[in-house]
């Protein structure tokens, strides 16, 4: 038997801790030993059920079959997330997973909707994204593509509690040691590490290395360590939510809906056996009693289940890696589920983590680098998150007003700028959200484009309505075979020989 020479403890349980076990468990070489202590008694958030396309090639790293894992998670499939009310009630567009239109010669399809939006005959751009096309209808399939149409990207709705004790049966299987209890004393080392943590009974786990993912406690990387915490509520004004799951009624979508509301913005999440509701919103403009009500009247069935109550603070903490602790999941951060991020934010901080695995202490070069990389994410997806945010047109409600009003960062100033200007979008490639998604977000937000790249101008006036009708139409035809979701999901899930009974909900 190889001889353990790295040890790790992760601290706290739930998506983040499980999420990190079976990550390093499955790609950690052997002489590492992972441990994981947690507590029952302490609940997690859990509120992080809808996901971005990122997560199947993290399942798809560990192993996992998609009809497992939908089996077992009580999921749903998801094509984009629609935003209904963000610019002005009665309005909805949808960020929508995968390409919106095609490029031509050297440009994207951006500018030549710019020009034909300019003379009137361009449509809105959900009709050239088959994503959106398929959510709108209900439709769902794997494997699709088009005339011109790569294949239609997917992500997950799902179960966040039953994704942490999946994970934990996977991690189990592959040697990670589990601990119930409660943390109740961390000892440090001469050197100012931590050296071990001990748990309410009184053992004491001893490790090189602890990945904090006890949640807004940061109980290792804040609490123990004070690395520090960059606050950004004069941007994200939101500090509070509510949530409450109810019974499956409605539309079986296969989106995320986000609706605006007076002050912040409601998630409605369909599962196989339930909805996942939330009200995000900003304690200074509504009471919490006020904001329960709000979310209760807007249900589609009786709530399974009591509102629970949330406070944060949006922002992260100024190192993600700080001695030997890296912070993981609400450790390390918070940011509104408003696009998803959450599990996201979870997934790569790890992998990001296993591309510099340690083996002993870490070298002050690669820790500066990696927290760096941690901080610019945060801080990208900050700058699209205001952007919805500050591009509104709901004049005369005082938060809304405020966001309106308020300075952003230079870099989504720049970003929005260039845009209106001359239709620019430039992230660069290592960016979570490409250019489509900011496409879709500032169109969608109201944000019109004064120009296009002159190239464009190339084209004539019927080329480059045939060009957007051809486009049009690809969509309608790679979305028309598709089955219904509801179908699609019972018969996947059906694949295997043992079947979820909620699916039976779904027939």
């Amino acid at each position: 038997m190889t001889q353990n020479r790295f040890s790790i403890v992760i601290v706290g349980g739930g998506t983040a801790g499980w999420m990190s076990a079976a990550a390093l468990a499955r790609f950690a070489p052997p002489g590492y030993a992972v441990t994981l202590v947690e507590s029952e008694a302490i609940g997690t958030v859990g509120v992080g059920e809808a996901t971005i396309p990122a997560i199947r090639l993290f399942n798809k790293a560990l192993g996992i079959d998609e009809a497992q894992f939908l089996r077992e998670t009580s999921a749903s499939y998801k094509l984009g997330i629609a935003f209904d009310g963000w610019l002005r009630e009665g309005h909805s567009y949808m960020h929508a997973f995968g390409t919106v239109g095609r490029h031509l010669g050297l440009l994207p399809f951006r500018h030549y909707w710019a020009r034909a939006r300019a003379s009137g005959v361009a449509r809105p751009l959900a009709h050239y994204a088959a994503n959106e096309l398929a959510a709108r209808t209900g439709r769902m399939a794997t494997g699709i593509s088009g005339p011109g149409i790569p294949e239609l990207p997917w992500a997950y709705h799902f179960d966040a509690g039953l994704y942490a004790a999946f994970l934990r049966r996977l991690a189990e299987g592959m040697g990670v040691v589990r601990h119930e209890g409660r943390v109740a004393r961390v000892i440090r080392n001469d050197a100012g590490d931590i050296a071990a943590v001990e748990t309410d009974a009184g053992q004491a786990l001893a490790a090189d290395f602890f990945i904090d993912c006890s949640g807004f406690t940061g109980l290792l990387i804040e609490k123990e360590l004070q690395t520090g915490y960059e606050d950004w509520r004069h941007w994200l004004p939101c500090d509070r939510a509510v949530a409450a799951p109810c019974e499956a009624a409605g539309p079986f979508t296969p989106y995320t809906r986000s609706i605006a509301r007076s002050a912040g913005w409601q998630w409605r999440i369909p599962l196989q056996h339930r909805i996942g509701n939330g009200l995000v919103y900003c304690s200074e403009y509504l009471s919490d009693d006020a904001a329960t009500g709000l979310l209760l009247s807007h249900l589609e069935a009786p709530a399974q289940a009591e509102p629970r109550a949330l406070r944060f603070t949006t922002g992260r903490r100024a190192k993600a890696w700080n001695r030997n602790v890296l912070a993981v999941g609400l450790a390390s951060g918070f940011m509104e589920p408003l696009e998803s991020t959450s599990i996201h934010l979870i997934q790569s901080t790890i992998m990001r983590f296993l591309t510099v695995l340690p083996s002993g202490p870490a070298s002050p070069a690669i820790v500066n680098e990696f927290n760096r990389r941690t901080a610019e994410e945060f801080e990208r997806i900050r700058d699209f998150l205001i952007l919805h945010y500050r591009a509104n047109a709901r004049v005369g409600e005082p938060f809304w007003d405020r966001c309106r009003d308020m300075a952003v960062p230079d870099t989504l100033a720049a970003r929005i700028a260039e845009f209106e200007e001359a239709c620019q979008i430039q992230p660069a490639g290592d960016e979570l959200f490409q250019e489509p998604a900011w496409l879709q977000v500032m169109a969608g937000q109201g944000i019109e484009p004064k120009g296009w790249n002159p190239i464009a101008d190339a084209l004539s006036d019927d080329d480059l309505s045939g060009f957007l009708g051809a486009i049009e139409q690809a969509c309608i035809e790679t979305v028309r075979p598709m089955p219904r979701h509801m179908d699609f999901l019972a018969a996947t899930c059906a694949a295997a020989p043992s079947r979820s009974p909620e699916l039976e909900t779904l027939r």
